[in-house]
C-alpha cells in the first residue's frame, strides 16, 4: 500500500536522523560541556533536560547547511551545541514564564527545582553559550548567533504584551514568530553557510530557507494546539488559549466569524476559561474551516522556502533541509 505524504515525510525525516545520529550524539555532549560548572546544580537540570529527548533539530539544520556550504572539519559541532544550547535557555525561560508542569510528557525543570533556580540556570546557559561562541573567533558567527539571540527575547515580549488581544493584526503575529522560532533557525542555516564560506547571496539565501521554515515550525505547532491529543504532545488542547495566546488558527477565525461571534469569542478570551468556552472557540474553528485555511498559509511558506534552495544544485545535505522544510508542515498530520 503507498505510503501517504505524512508518513513519508516523517520516515524520510527519520532516514535523515538515523544518517547524522552520531554527530548529533556529540553535539549532545558539547551541550553537556556548557552546562558544567562547579555549582552542581547547573549539570544537574543539565542532564534533565538532555536525558528528557528532543529532535536536535536546530543543530541538524546547522549540520545540514554547513555540509550544504562545502564544510569540512568539526567546528559545525561546536556551533550546533551553542544553538541548542542557546534553544534550551529559551525553553527554561518559557516553561517558568507559562508556569508549565510538563514538556515532552516529563516534569519541567521548574517544577522540579523551583523558577528562581531555573531562571538563573537559564542565564548562565545562555551566557555560557554566547561566551563559547566568541571563543570561536568569527565576528560574522558570533554576530549572527547575538542577534538572534536578542531577537528571541524580543519575540516573547511581544508576545507577552499581546496576551489576550483579539485585536492583535496577522502581521504582529508573524513578527512574534519569526523572532521566536524563526530567528534561531535561520541563525543555524545562516552560520553554517559563513562556516563553508559562502558568497552572501547564497549566505542570504539559507538564512531566508530557515526563516520560513522556522515559522512554518511554529505555525504547525499553533495549529497542533487545536487538534493534538494531549498524551501525545505533552500539552493540554487548546493550552495557547487558555494562556491568552492569539495564534494563526484564531486569527483566521476571527477574520471568517461574523460580528455576533467575533463578540462572542471576545467574551471567551476575557473571561476566566472554561472547558465549554474553549469547546464553543473549537467549534467555530470547525464551522470556518480556519484550521484548514491556517494549513493553507503554513503550506505556501513551505513553497517559498523550498524555492530559497534552488540556488544549490542536487545533493544529499540539500534533499536533507527540503525534507525538514516538508516535516515541518506534516508533522501534526
Amino acid at each position: 500500500m503507498k505510503q501517504s505524504p505524512p508518513t513519508e515525510r516523517k520516515r524520510e525525516l527519520q532516514q535523515v536522523f538515523d544518517l547524522h545520529e552520531p554527530r548529533l550524539r556529540l553535539v549532545e555532549q558539547q551541550m553537556r560541556d556548557l552546562f558544567s560548572n562547579r555549582a552542581s546544580i547547573i549539570p544537574l537540570i543539565g542532564n534533565h533536560i538532555i536525558s528528557s529527548g528532543g529532535k536536535r533539530l536546530r543543530p541538524l539544520f546547522h549540520i545540514l547547511s554547513a555540509e550544504l556550504a562545502g564544510y569540512h572539519g568539526n567546528t559545525d559541532i561546536e556551533i550546533a551545541g551553542i544553538i541548542e544550547s542557546i534553544h534550551t535557555a529559551s525553553l527554561l525561560h518559557d516553561d517558568v514564564v507559562d508556569t508549565a508542569d510538563v514538556r515532552r510528557g516529563k516534569p519541567t525543570a521548574n517544577s522540579v527545582w523551583g523558577n528562581q533556580i531555573v531562571v538563573l540556570v537559564g542565564d548562565f546557559l545562555y551566557s555560557n553559550a554566547l561566551r563559547a561562541a566568541v571563543m570561536l573567533k568569527n565576528q560574522r558567527i558570533m554576530e549572527t548567533l547575538s542577534e538572534a539571540t536578542t531577537r528571541m527575547t524580543e519575540g516573547e515580549l511581544l508576545q507577552l504584551n499581546r496576551i489576550g488581544d483579539i485585536d492583535i493584526t496577522e502581521a504582529e503575529y508573524m513578527e512574534i514568530i519569526s523572532a521566536k522560532t524563526g530567528a534561531l533557525i535561520a541563525a543555524a542555516c545562516r552560520s553554517g553557510a559563513i562556516l563553508g564560506g559562502l558568497p552572501r547571496e547564497r549566505e542570504d539565501a539559507l538564512g531566508s530557507f530557515g526563516m520560513k521554515t522556522g515559522i512554518v515550525f511554529q505555525m504547525a505547532d499553533d495549529i497542533l494546539d487545536y487538534m493534538a491529543d494531549e498524551g501525545e504532545l505533552g500539552k493540554k488542547l487548546g493550552k495557547d488559549l487558555a494562556e491568552g495566546k492569539i495564534t494563526l488558527p484564531l486569527l483566521q477565525l476571527l477574520q471568517s466569524a461574523d460580528r455576533a461571534e467575533v463578540g462572542e469569542i471576545r467574551g471567551i478570551i476575557g473571561e476566566d476559561f472554561s472547558e465549554g468556552g474553549i469547546v464553543r472557540i473549537l467549534t467555530l474553528l470547525r464551522k470556518y474551516r480556519s484550521i484548514e485555511a491556517s494549513f493553507e498559509k503554513a503550506s505556501a511558506l513551505v513553497t517559498e522556502a523550498r524555492g530559497h534552495l534552488s540556488l544549490f544544485p542536487d545533493s544529499a545535505a540539500r534533499e536533507a533541509l527540503l525534507t525538514i522544510a516538508e516535516y515541518s508542515l506534516y508533522r501534526g498530520k
